[in-house]
Formats: structure tokens, C-alpha cells, sequence
């Protein structure tokens, strides 16, 4: 099933209200979500459906065509959820066994997350294409574009903090990472079973 994108799966970007196909058609960039090993269909580009709050990579609209949007732990929720048909943001669980798929991360395999680093990768032989998009602080500074791809989950840790999941160039590993501050932006993945 391919589906339009630029507008994000159907839904408007300035108010994720659903749009007929005709405008979904004039955005042109269209994606196909994915089965992956897990069972799971993951969307396989980086969202970027302009939700409040989210972010282009220091404001430039050419990042965000590139990397997809920056998003705060509420927007991806919110966003995902806009896309219908059973879309979520992923949990941790969800990541966690996907990524065991294709080797693991860090802290579950003999390779501390290289397999799962090239495999999940863009060019990899998966097909899910992360990106190394960055990220935004809560203070508005952005860095590691290219560096670094840090993607959100549902999992809450306490009120303030949630799980993520971050593809790291320089050690070429994936990472589950605790303790990121849901108004930091990273990048979003949905999924649906």
C-alpha cells in the first residue's frame, strides 16, 4: 500500500484533519509503509506532518523534506494517532523487538547494536531507512544532524521523561536510551500491528 506523505498519510498538516486525494496528490512524495520481521507495519520515513509543536532542523523547511520533522513526546503521540487506521507511536517494547530482529541494540547483543545500526540504517537491508535528523533541546538549541537519530517512543519513565531509541554514527550502534525530556523533538516512526 504506498500512501502520500507530504501531507502525511492523508491528514492535513496545519490541522491533521483528513484531505481528499486530489490534494495528496499535488504533494507529490510518496512512501510505503513497511512489514518488518517483527510483524509489525512501521512507516519507513521520518514524519513530517506540521503538528504544534514541531520542529524543521534550525528552522530550514529543506530539513524537514530531508530528515522529517522534529517532534516533542505529546506532538508524536498525537501525530501518529492522526494517521488513522491503528497508526501509534511505537513503545518501547516495540523497538526493543523489532531491533532484536536485525541483531539488537546495545545493551541485548554480542555486537552492542551494530547489526541493527546498519540494517535499520538508510541503505540498510531492512528497509526501515532511519535517519541521522538530530534533535532539538527544550531550550530551543538544535545539534547531532548527522550525527545521531533519535527516535521517540510511548513508553513513559515518569512524568517528565520517556524512551528513545538512538542510531549513533560514531560507535555505529543502536542505543535505548532512557531519561530524554518529552519537550526535547526527535524524530517519529508509527506503527500499527
Amino acid at each position: 500500500m504506498s500512501v502520500s506523505l507530504g501531507i502525511a498519510f492523508g491528514f492535513n498538516t496545519a490541522s491533521l484533519e483528513p484531505v481528499s486525494a486530489q490534494d495528496r496528490k499535488s504533494f507529490g512524495a510518496t512512501y510505503s509503509p513497511k512489514r518488518m520481521a517483527d510483524g509489525k507495519e512501521w512507516t519507513t520515513h521520518n514524519l513530517n506532518v506540521n503538528a504544534v509543536p514541531s520542529y524543521c532542523y534550525e528552522g530550514a523547511e529543506s530539513k524537514c523534506r530531508q530528515y522529517g520533522r522534529l517532534y516533542t513526546w505529546e506532538s508524536a503521540r498525537r501525530v501518529c494517532q492522526s494517521l488513522g487506521d491503528g497508526w501509534r507511536l511505537p513503545t518501547d517494547g516495540d523497538w526493543r523487538q523489532m531491533a532484536k530482529h536485525y541483531g539488537g541494540v546495545s545493551e541485548d547483543s554480542e555486537d552492542r547494536g551494530n547489526a541493527a545500526y546498519k540494517a535499520l540504517l538508510a541503505g540498510g537491508n531492512s528497509g526501515f531507512n532511519a535517519l541521522l535528523g538530530g534533535g532539538r533541546s527544550d531550550d530551543g538549541q538544535y545539534s547531532r544532524l548527522e550525527a545521531h537519530g533519535f527516535y521517540w517512543t510511548e513508553s513513559e519513565i515518569d512524568p517528565a521523561t520517556a524512551w528513545s531509541y538512538n542510531f549513533g554514527k560514531g560507535g555505529q550502534a543502536l542505543h535505548r536510551q532512557s531519561g530524554l525530556e518529552k519537550q526535547r523533538a526527535l524524530s517519529v516512526r508509527c506503527v500499527r500491528e
